[in-house]
């Protein structure tokens, strides 16, 4: 059996998180990202270690590239922008081709707590997924959207990590 300090969610290498803004604006330099150093800003409140920021443009293969690269090497990969119903946004798209499963779970509560702030939020279509022992999160592409989607699941964050590790002992009451 593995220790409680192998699992413990203050350990800096078991939270490491990489944030990934997708925008062709942002990958061509026309415009700032404000995303993904805002999301940044909440995972470090929270005890992530941040291990990378970039951006990416709108292109399956390019988000799909970076999703491999950056979710074998850190616990959290959060995506921001690409998640609505534009041409382009193919976000979700490049997501479910590399998870191995999808947490319908968390998308829900995102749009649901983002329903108390604007109807538009129900045109997010960002997913959850599991890569290998790495959870990939997307988020929307405004800095509002982003950090309120965040916040709305990210208590549940260390603990699916700790699920994804094999600490399921605390399931003794409860089974999902």
């Amino acid at each position: 059996m593995m220790s409680s300090s192998t699992h413990d969610s203050s350990n800096s290498a078991f939270l490491t998180a990489a944030v990934l803004t997708v925008s062709d604006s942002c990958a061509r330099g026309q415009r700032t990202d404000l995303s993904g150093p805002a999301v940044a800003a909440v995972l470090k409140k929270n005890n992530f270690a941040i291990a990378a920021l970039e951006v990416v443009p709108d292109d399956e293969a390019a988000i799909k590239k970076a999703i491999l690269r950056l979710a074998g090497q850190v616990r959290l990969l959060v995506t921001t922008g690409g998640t609505g119903i534009g041409p382009r946004d193919v976000t979700p798209e490049a997501t479910r081709a590399v998870c191995d499963r999808l947490l319908e779970g968390v998308a829900e509560r995102m749009r649901s707590e983002g329903a108390k702030k604007t109807a538009f939020a129900a045109l997010s279509r960002g997913v959850c997924g599991i890569r290998g022992t790495s959870l990939v999160l997307n988020l929307p592409g405004s800095p509002g959207g982003a950090v309120d989607s965040l916040s709305a699941v990210i208590e549940l964050i260390p603990h699916a990590l700790q699920l994804l590790n094999g600490d399921t002992e605390h399931y003794s009451s409860y089974s999902a």
